[in-house]
């Protein structure tokens, strides 16, 4: 649009020049008188003032005190640095996705193999799936967690929705539990949602925009690298009644450490008798140990016990949808009489919330994974892969452990066996991690975390020689 200045010129007209001739000797030329003047009309001086209205400095709505610079994400900013990164020997142990043994993406075979069934459907479309989302796919998504024969599934005690992967499934279960779940009969008293000390980030913010307290159990033991759980189970305990614990079923992101299959029946004990109601994020089934129904061990355990809980679910790990987006979240009502009431209500409500949120979940991903999980030829070769993936991450790991001790790094190094899935709590300081990458081009999270499928028998000598390096030099320092 052009300047109001521009448009003050191009819409004034020409000052009016008036010429009048007195006449003082009408036979005399010479005594002829000429007078000119210049007069502003009235439309310009309205168009001069619209003008100096338009010139005054424009304000926002949005002020830097109101809408501050947000901070980049930390992971997604690692990405970048690591990307602009020209050294040949960089190593990307960042942000969590598999890698295969050149340090490449991994396509599944099997999800090749579901792609091109897809390609030659000839009844393949782009329509809308339902507001819940494609049915062959959230029917196999909570079997696939609860188990095949769960009673749970077959008393009518499960609601399941497609959702934006974990996140939205995360967000979906968060919304839909500050808008209903009143345990204290006062509507304006939430909840707290408790998170593990660490936690995935996303979480904090996952909750907190939906209007949840959080606040923390202790987690990981800084001192043995493995669980506190004494910490845990005196947290869980003093926390008020009914609050919301969020639980990793899995593969702990960010430390990969689990509870003992013994130390869950402790934790579902405590939560029994404290009312707590179970949140669980499981983003790593299959992955963690090759094995889907170990990993899943821990919520059937619970909907076992009889807990009334809800699941976030992730399929871009264990499929390698990354992109794709492709989740699901299921709400398991305890069993009574009025279960499947409960349950069908429940449903409608996520519906609704999911209709005002996304209105219908992406199809592709969706596709891909009901293929495989409903094929049964499909579903071995994808738990092979799911081996593949896994073993993989359990050799660097044994790898990791052994060059380091043979090294002779300070320290002790079982932890990186002990723990499980794709990360690793390795134990480095926020010092070390930076001197990591500056000297020996290394990217990882400052809190120590590391992708283990980031490692490979390429590059797995020149990482670990770069640890105990800077363990070292770190060691002096403060002798």
């Amino acid at each position: 649009m052009a300047p109001a200045s521009s448009l003050l010129r191009a819409a004034a007209p020409a000052p009016h020049t008036h010429t009048s001739f007195s006449h003082h000797t009408p036979t005399s030329s010479s005594n002829r008188t000429i007078t000119t003047t210049t007069t502003s009309s009235t439309p310009l001086l309205r168009l001069q003032a619209i003008s100096n209205h338009m010139a005054l400095p424009q304000t926002t709505s949005f002020p830097a005190q109101v809408v501050p610079q947000a901070p980049e994400d930390p992971l997604f900013g690692l990405a970048r640095a690591f990307k602009a990164d020209t050294s040949p020997s960089k190593i990307d142990l960042g942000i969590g996705a598999y890698r295969d043994e050149n340090a490449k993406p991994w396509v599944l075979p099997v999800v090749k193999k579901a792609d091109e069934i897809i390609r030659n459907d000839p009844e393949a479309n782009h329509e809308y799936l339902p507001i819940a989302g494609l049915a062959s796919l959230t029917s196999k998504a909570a079997e696939l967690v609860l188990g095949a024969s769960a009673p749970a599934i077959a008393e009518g005690r499960v609601a399941s929705v497609q959702t934006i992967s974990g996140t939205g499934a995360c967000h979906l279960g968060g919304l839909f539990l500050s808008r209903f779940y009143n345990p204290y009969g006062d509507a304006s008293k939430k909840p707290t949602v408790y998170l593990s000390n660490p936690t995935w980030a996303n979480h904090n913010q996952i909750f907190s925009n939906v209007g949840l307290p959080i606040a923390q159990y202790p987690y990981f033991d800084k001192k043995t690298k493995g669980l506190d759980f004494v910490g845990m189970k005196n947290a869980l305990s003093n926390a008020p009644e009914r609050s919301v614990i969020l639980l990793h079923a899995c593969a702990h992101n960010p430390t990969g450490v689990d509870p003992t299959p013994a130390q869950w029946r402790e934790i579902a004990q405590i939560m029994a008798a404290k009312g707590h109601f179970p949140f669980f994020d499981t983003a790593y089934q299959g992955f963690a140990s090759g094995d889907l129904d170990r990993d899943a061990s821990a919520i059937r355990l619970f909907v076992e016990l009889g807990f009334e809980l809800v699941v976030a679910q992730s399929f871009a790990k264990n499929f390698g949808l990354y992109g794709e987006r492709a989740g699901c979240f299921h709400y398991v009502s305890a069993p009574s009489s009025d279960a499947p009431s409960v349950t069908t209500r429940v449903a409608s409500q996520l519906a609704l919330l999911q209709r005002s949120e996304i209105s219908n979940p992406p199809i592709y991903g969706a596709k891909v994974a009901s293929i495989v999980l409903n094929d049964p030829a499909l579903f071995a070769e994808w738990k092979e892969n799911l081996r593949t993936m896994s073993g993989r991450i359990i050799d660097m790991r044994k790898a990791l452990r052994a060059k380091l001790e043979e090294l002779g790094t300070p320290g002790t190094w079982n932890h990186i066996t002990d723990q499980i899935g794709m990360f690793s709590f390795t134990g480095l300081n926020e010092t070390q991690v930076a001197k990591l990458r500056e000297e020996f081009h290394v990217y990882m999270t400052k809190n120590g975390r590391i992708s283990m499928a980031g490692l490979n028998t390429k590059n797995i000598d020149y990482f670990a020689r770069a640890v105990d390096k800077v363990v070292r030099e770190v060691q002096q320092q403060h002798q």
